[in-house]
């Protein structure tokens, strides 16, 4: 079983404008909702792929009832902590398209509700259903309300389980939770930069800052560069390449997070087969990139049965 851990769950309100004007009145073109957050986007990505996994998190309010809702239908088992006050986010999303069919995205992002010390006790008891060979994923970033060592102290939590942890987060928030040496993380060229002072310009680099991460607790490195594909340091010395697939840019949001779930259903499926798990996850990332939302299962099979041969 996967488990995925959204600690700021949102409904994403996104709104499609031609040639947005600020400080005037704009006509939508059309509007969406969607379920939001990182985790859960990698669970809905799983269960596209017949991979099951358990939703957990926080959620709160009407808002919260509808996260769950929607969750549920993607197929995804819901278990989030209800809390008492609030309401689970609402976070809009503006994307304008020009008259050079240019698109641009710009988000406006909620903080959430706050989670007080019992929340919290409720979330490790669930993690206590873990079991040995499960994996748990820990993605995106962390409320204000709780401690900024709150994935050190899960991972540490559940450290006497043979469970795969995959962490997707940025800066020290990745950094500090290495020393337990997660399964695998994944971060993009930027996220690197962040990490080491520096963003990689080259290919050399790119491994280098990769085979770092690997020195420092990562198992698996898998590190993310939009288009021009994807490069996995793998736990068996291995290094890996895949292109980026070929297609047209609609969307970046839940891009990343369907590159994780693709890569670790693929791990469940064939364990140790990191060149497909590369496949598939570089497929998946380019099928959201190329949909309106989160890819579905025949487009990511398509690419993974096009997509150029790892070297």
């Amino acid at each position: 079983m996967v488990y995925t851990v959204t600690l700021n769950p949102a409904l994403d309100y996104i709104v499609f404008v031609n040639n947005f004007s600020a400080g005037t009145i704009n006509k939508m073109k059309r509007e969406v909702v969607e379920v939001g957050g990182k985790g859960i986007n990698v669970s809905i990505i799983l269960s596209e792929l017949g991979v099951k996994s358990k939703a957990l998190g926080f959620v709160a309010g009407f808002t919260g009832d509808e996260i769950e809702r929607r969750v549920s239908a993607f197929g995804v088992q819901p278990d989030f902590v209800k809390l008492q006050n609030g309401l689970s986010r609402i976070n809009v999303k503006l994307k304008n398209c020009d008259d050079n069919n240019k698109i641009s995205e710009t988000e406006i992002n909620s903080n959430g509700p706050d989670i007080s010390d019992s929340d919290l006790k409720h979330l490790f008891e669930q993690l206590d259903e873990l079991r040995d060979g499960d994996v748990l994923v820990l993605a995106g970033s962390v409320p204000k309300s709780l401690p900024t060592d709150i994935y050190e102290r899960i991972m540490e939590y559940v450290l006497s389980k043979k469970v795969k942890v995959a962490v997707d987060a940025t800066g020290k928030l990745l950094t500090n939770a290495l020393k337990y040496k997660p399964f695998l993380i994944k971060p993009n060229l930027d996220e690197l930069g962040e990490i080491f002072g520096a963003k990689p310009s080259s290919k050399e680099e790119i491994i280098n800052d990769a085979r770092k991460l690997r020195e420092m607790g990562a198992q698996n490195v898998l590190v993310s560069m939009a288009g021009d594909g994807a490069f996995l340091v793998a736990e068996n010395g291995n290094l890996y390449f895949c292109s980026a697939c070929k297609g047209n840019v609609k969307n970046s949001v839940g891009a990343g997070d369907s590159m994780l779930a693709g890569f670790l259903a693929a791990i469940t499926e064939k364990s140790g087969d990191y060149e497909y798990a590369l496949k598939q996850g570089t497929a998946a990332g380019g099928a959201t990139a190329f949909s309106d939302g989160l890819a579905k299962k025949s487009d990511i099979i398509e690419l993974l049965n096009t997509i150029i041969k790892v070297k």
